[in-house]
């Protein structure tokens, strides 16, 4: 019998390689199963990224909507060719020595071009980077006479902001500046580096609207990045042309009249709230902020001690002065505190609070009653209302009629102003209000701040007999909604309160200057001290001039208004001095152009 030791057992050998080719036979069916996924599933992925190795896609800026005035007959924004420089990173061997000779070409200093790269290090190496813009011809061929030695730097073309009549309204056209790397990555993501948005003004309240659809330019490059032809082309779809309410022969006018001086005036539609005239004064130029600012360029800019980058009209704050009036009549009327025949004896001065207050009039006015009051704008007559009344009570009428709230106008930027009351300086200045200060207050003084724009609408509803606009730019189709409100306060306390604006501008009042031959313009003026009474009486001996700020605000005519004017000129003097005459230029061109266009055209 055989010995059985000879033969070895191989039972552990096979299960082992049987374990090894089982493991093979995975490894070989996830292989095959990988590439399959690949070459099938994610062909296209990968195409797509192969085709990127040989092509590169550059944006074609859509024409930004064009911004026309009220007749669509005067173009107010616009777009123009223009040329810019972008660099692309991806293929930079030596970036430092390639940086420096970008620089020489485009004649740039170098840490302006490095800043202007290292802005957006942080995005692909693709994306075109914007070092330089508005180039001129000669630029453009210097570029293009270099591109197989720079391959790196690309020339694009696109439609530049322009603004025709440079700082005409300014402020509501606003302005636009390129988009922030931290814009790129949260609001502005379907932009690029490089991109202009709107930052003030119109500009910005319908930048979705005046935006259009881009376009896109497929090319074939070589591995250095060069382009070697065209593959694909989709054209831009520029944006629609917006029509503001703006009058542009107005605009134009009051601009005119403002020059030199600082200060707004506002014109607007009393029925639908269209804003005619915006001027805001000192202004800029919009021009200046489509190509880039260098530090020192824009630290000057916001520097500049007239502050021409604020729009007074929405963003200056001022005591209303005696504009504020026609409030406390109204609030005392409706409250029952007076009737439009109660009198009050002004003599020049008169004593509250064991305080003696001054009226503007030193000789004093006499009896007067509520219309009386307001056509000699009397200080006396309404501190008599603001003794009867808490300031409370005066905030809420306020309040009706629009003051210390933003209006609702598209721009940003608006601010809100401040109606004081009780609760307000215990919150603010941990103090109990005084009913001395009350007084103050009943002529528009001591802590109270409104924009012209507030003025304006404050205006509106008084002309409106109570009916309250949104102030708006656009046309309704186009517009951000608003809704019409009207006031709880009877339509003919209203109508005494014209008829104070009625004889203040016809009947020989502080309104005056603004009267216009065979209109029947309403108005009220103001002057806002901007120090206190006791400076003034110091400077006085000395011949020292002390100006106030001078406000004029208005509609016409008397019955179906059709036009509201406010102006305001900071430390102009006498508001019917300086303003009224604003206004009654305004008034009458406004009237003249309107008369023109509906008188028939006489034969030849």
């Amino acid at each position: 019998m055989a010995d059985s030791s000879i033969y070895e057992d191989l039972t552990l050998v096979r299960k082992r390689a049987k374990a090894v080719f089982i493991a093979v036979e995975v490894l070989f069916i996830a292989a095959a199963l990988f590439y399959w996924k690949i070459q099938i599933l994610d062909h296209r992925k990968y195409w797509s990224l192969s085709e990127a190795n040989r092509t590169r896609e550059i944006v074609l800026p859509a024409p930004r909507g064009v911004l026309t005035d009220r007749d669509g007959s005067r173009v107010l924004a616009d777009n123009r060719a223009s040329f810019k420089v972008s660099y692309i990173r991806e293929n930079v061997r030596d970036e430092p020595a390639v940086r420096r000779r970008i620089a020489e070409l485009l004649e740039l200093d170098l840490a302006v071009l490095e800043e202007r790269i290292d802005k957006y290090k942080s995005f692909p190496a693709f994306r075109p980077i914007v070092v330089k813009d508005e180039l001129t011809l000669e630029e453009v061929a210097r570029v293009e006479a270099r591109r197989l030695d720079i391959p790196e730097l690309i020339i694009e073309t696109e439609p530049r902001r322009h603004y025709p009549y440079g700082p005409l309204a300014a402020h509501v056209l606003g302005s636009m500046q390129e988009v922030s790397p931290e814009e790129l990555r949260t609001a502005f993501k379907d932009r690029r580096p490089g991109d202009m948005i709107g930052r003030t003004g119109v500009e910005t309240a319908y930048q979705s609207r005046l935006t259009g659809i881009d376009g896109t330019l497929v090319e074939i490059v070589d591995s250095q990045g060069r382009r070697r032809e065209d593959l694909q082309r989709i054209e831009p779809r520029p944006s629609p042309k917006l029509v503001l309410t703006i009058d542009f022969d107005l605009q134009v006018v009051a601009e005119e009249l403002l020059a030199g001086r600082e200060g707004a005036v506002v014109a607007l539609d009393p029925k639908s709230g269209e804003i005619l005239v915006m001027a805001s004064s000192p202004t800029y130029d919009p021009n200046r902020f489509i190509n880039r600012f260098t530090p020192a360029e824009w630290q000057e800019l916001v520097a500049n001690p007239n502050f021409p980058l604020v729009n007074r009209a929405t963003q200056g704050l001022y005591a209303p002065g005696s504009v504020f009036k026609p409030v406390m009549a109204l609030a005392a009327l409706d409250a029952g505190i007076v009737s439009s025949e109660t009198s009050f004896f002004c003599a020049g001065a008169a004593m509250f609070y064991d305080r003696p207050f001054r009226c503007w009039f030193e000789g004093g006015h006499g009896v007067l009653d509520l219309p009386q009051a307001i056509k000699n704008s009397c200080n006396i007559y309404f501190y008599n209302l603001g003794y009867r009344m808490s300031v409370d009570t005066i905030a809420r009428y306020a309040g009706l009629l629009g003051l210390g709230a933003k209006t609702g106008v598209e721009i940003p930027g608006e601010k809100e102003g401040l109606i004081p009351t009780a609760a307000w300086k215990k919150e603010t200045l941990k103090a109990p209000w005084y009913p001395g200060e009350t007084i103050s207050v009943a002529i528009g003084q001591g802590p109270i701040q409104v924009t012209p724009l507030q003025i304006a609408v404050m205006t509106a509803a008084i002309a409106n007999r109570g009916g309250l606009i949104r102030p708006h730019f656009v046309a309704a189709e186009d517009r951000i909604p608003s809704s019409e409100r009207r006031t709880a306060v009877p339509a003919r306390f209203f109508e005494t309160v014209i008829e104070g604006m009625w004889l203040s501008t016809n009947d020989g009042g502080t309104s005056q200057a603004a009267r216009i031959e065979g209109l029947d313009v309403c108005g009220k003026t103001g002057s806002v001290q901007t120090i206190g009474r006791e400076t003034v009486e110091r400077l006085r001996p000395g011949g020292k001039a002390v100006k106030t700020h001078s406000w004029f605000t208005g509609f016409a005519p008397r019955n179906d208004p059709r036009i509201v004017v406010t102006v305001l000129v900071e430390y102009g003097g006498g508001g019917g001095a300086i303003s009224a005459p604003i206004a009654g230029r305004i008034f009458g061109d406004f009237f003249k152009k309107k008369n023109d266009r509906q008188s028939p055209r006489s034969g030849n």
